[in-house]
């Protein structure tokens, strides 16, 4: 890099010194590295963070607190959410400023190894920098030593997450179910059994770089966040959604929070900015209501709750194995096997049924797809089985999944007119909630290139939302009424016929 380039960058920032920039186009050397070891990342948990979430950030929240607390950070990595402190620290003060504010820890010794060299790169000497970045596995246990010091603790940390059904398939990291255990037992994810540790050690101030389902997952977070905003507040929340770290498809976000004087469930509103995938930001008000178990796009749970039908249609899903071999008859039905998929298509398969199963299969013309597949075309919602595949039903010859095309079976039976009003009634009731709410309401499913953040369509939201259609009892006018106003994208009508079942 040329010396009129730097001289102009110090022109722009000449409230960053030359050690810091030294230590910018380092990072940016080591960040192109693939350092990482896979089996590493995934038995630790583990994604190394940038120094940029910590200019970018972090830095904002805290500039004003920097001699008032002990910084901490229990899952340390290189140390990027804490060294980089000291570029804004004197060069006389830093080791002082050092031994007194700054503790690093971490369960792998190669992450010691690279936050100590990390900071002796910041002019810390080494017998220092060995005192306060320790070998440590903090899940186990709590550093209690730290809770003695003369100043509070701010934690700031990039935990380990691995999710709980990953841990239980894998040998190389079921020695982790043990902290899912006694009162941990519940939670889901390893980034809930370090934030509830936080939590009973009574750590007042916490920086948590986590997944975004902490806010929009289901079954995932719901037991979590009623026990940990019932002591917490989150005074704001940064949601990436797009790519941060190289490894792992999952979105994150950063949340500030800080303890409440009293514990108590009460609504939760903050401040978001969504940071898109096309590099858009999105500022947005969040308001997160206990009844709703504190996740993010209640609204459309409140309208599910509101305007179930009185007559609501019952929703089962599958056709298993189990009823064919049971139902085993003379008629050739044509399918597809949704466990058998290969070079991009199902393969079909004929099974041969009895009567009854074969007006059951050919009277239920529906499928949820429940992921979204990432072009406009592909997103979740009810569809039509005889036009997506060509055959009669989707049958399910081993293991359910919830992620496969899924056959939806109605009670009472509907007609095939009424069942397609019901694929475009449901699928107009989910776009417009996806474009009121963002699709918060849906569970993130995973990074991709998609122009849209992929989302998750749970089974029981699938079932909610089916029996809010009113077609028990609605009569032709009405029907027809229901048809315009999904053609003519009239929320507001639809909402009137919903009503009159009252």
């Amino acid at each position: 890099m040329s010396n009129f380039i730097v001289d102009t960058f110090f022109s722009f920032f000449d409230t960053l010194n030359k050690d810091y920039l030294k230590r910018i186009l380092k990072t940016m050397k080591n960040n192109a590295k693939n350092f990482e070891n896979r089996n590493n990342r995934r038995t630790f948990g583990a994604h190394l963070t940038s120094t940029e979430i910590f200019h970018n950030w972090v830095y904002p929240e805290i500039k004003e607190k920097l001699f008032n607390y002990i910084w901490v950070d229990l899952y340390a990595g290189e140390g990027n959410l804490i060294l980089p402190i000291l570029d804004f620290i004197p060069l006389e003060n830093r080791i002082k400023f050092f031994e007194e504010h700054i503790f690093l820890f971490d369960i792998q010794p190669e992450m010691i190894q690279e936050s100590i060299k990390n900071a002796l790169g910041y002019e810390i000497p080494l017998e220092i920098a060995r005192k306060n970045i320790l070998l440590r596995n903090n899940l186990e246990n709590f550093p209690e030593f730290l809770k003695k010091r003369r100043l509070p603790l701010y934690h700031i940390t990039n935990p380990p997450y691995l999710y709980l059904g990953y841990i239980r398939k894998h040998k190389e990291t079921q020695d982790y179910l043990k902290y899912f255990e006694k009162d941990n037992e519940g939670y889901q994810d390893l980034y809930q059994i370090a934030m509830i540790k936080d939590l009973r050690h009574n750590v007042e101030n916490l920086i948590y770089i986590i997944p975004s389902n902490f806010l929009f997952g289901d079954s995932v977070s719901n037991k979590f966040r009623l026990d940990f905003l019932k002591f917490y507040n989150i005074l704001k929340m940064i949601i990436y959604e797009t790519k941060i770290f190289e490894y792992t498809g999952t979105n994150i976000c950063i949340g500030f929070f800080k303890r409440k004087p009293i514990p108590k469930n009460e609504i939760v509103e903050f401040n978001g900015l969504k940071i898109k995938n096309s590099n858009k930001t999105l500022k947005k008000g969040y308001r997160l209501k206990p009844k709703y178990k504190y996740r993010a796009g209640s609204k459309f749970l409140e309208f599910l709750e509101n305007n179930k039908a009185n007559q609501p249609l019952l929703v089962n899903y599958y056709l298993l194995n189990a009823e064919v071999v049971k139902n085993k008859g003379s008629n050739q039905i044509t399918v597809i096997d949704s466990n058998n998929y290969n070079n991009n298509e199902y393969k079909l398969k004929t099974l041969y049924v009895n009567d009854h199963l074969k007006r059951k299969i050919d009277s239920n013309i529906l499928y949820v797809q429940t992921v979204d597949k990432g072009s406009s075309k592909g997103r979740v919602g009810l569809r039509y089985i005889r036009n997506d595949f060509n055959v009669s039903g989707i049958y399910v010859s081993s293991n359910t999944y919830r992620t496969h095309p899924i056959q939806i079976f109605l009670e009472p039976k509907i007609s095939i007119n009424d069942q397609i009003l019901l694929k475009d009634y449901f699928n107009f009731l989910l776009e417009h909630f996806r474009r009121e709410l963002d699709s918060e309401f849906l569970t993130t499913y995973k990074y991709s290139s998609a122009k849209y953040t992929r989302k998750y369509l749970g089974l029981t939201q699938v079932r909610r939302l089916i029996e809010t259609f009113p077609i028990i009892g609605l009569d032709e006018s009405s029907k027809s009424y229901l048809k315009l106003a999904i053609e003519n994208n009239l929320f507001e009508n639809i909402l009137k016929i919903l009503k009159k079942k009252d």
